[in-house]
């Protein structure tokens, strides 16, 4: 208790030294205005930013480039299962020869899904990574998914993956990585915690 009227009197002290220097005033008050913005408001179709504008050459692969992008993140836990499956078809359509490697909790992404039966969407968006993985697929990208963490981690056989996933060997996933590094491939991580 003699601690807390210490620091209330070192309080009082420093507002009575305030107050002789002319700090504060027995009936001051401050008073703040807010800026008028006399802006219009915003539209739709309207442009925030200069999107046109790009800063670099739009590079393409050379014949014979490759590309990785290797996913350990859990299936809806943030954008980046979404971002990430869309920079694959992005170098996919550069013209690099791309795969995607599902491992970890990474082959939650390829796995069929859907409310009230697979393929149903529950919600707008509820299937956009299952549509991004199909359509990379399509256009000639491959990817691949980890059966040790199918099984061992999340309980499901490779029927679980969408079609056209290939079920690789744990083992695999070390040398599917190595090798694009040995090919010189550009290789694009995704990990979340």
């Amino acid at each position: 208790m003699v601690k807390g009227l210490d620091a209330a009197k070192r309080w009082m002290r420093r507002a009575a030294q305030n107050n002789q220097r002319g700090l504060v005033t027995k009936h001051s008050t401050i008073q703040f205005t807010m800026p008028k913005v006399d802006a219009p408001l915003h539209k739709a179709g309207d442009f925030l930013v200069d999107y046109e504008e790009k800063v670099f050459p739009d590079v393409k692969a050379d014949p014979g480039e490759k590309a990785l992008v290797t996913f350990h993140t859990v299936a809806f836990e943030g954008s980046i299962g979404i971002v990430n499956t869309l920079v694959a078809t992005r170098l996919q359509r550069k013209g690099y020869e791309t795969s995607i490697l599902l491992y970890g909790p990474g082959v939650t992404l390829g796995f069929q899904r859907g409310f009230p039966t697979l393929g149903d969407e529950a919600f707008p968006g509820h299937l956009f990574v299952n549509q991004r993985l199909t359509k990379f697929m399509e256009e000639g990208g491959k990817v691949y998914g980890c059966r040790f963490s199918t099984q061992a981690l999340y309980g499901q056989s490779e029927k679980a993956f969408i079609a056209g996933i290939i079920p690789i060997n744990p083992l695999d996933v070390l040398d599917c990585i190595l090798l694009h590094k040995k090919a010189g491939a550009t290789i694009i991580d995704t990990w979340t915690l």
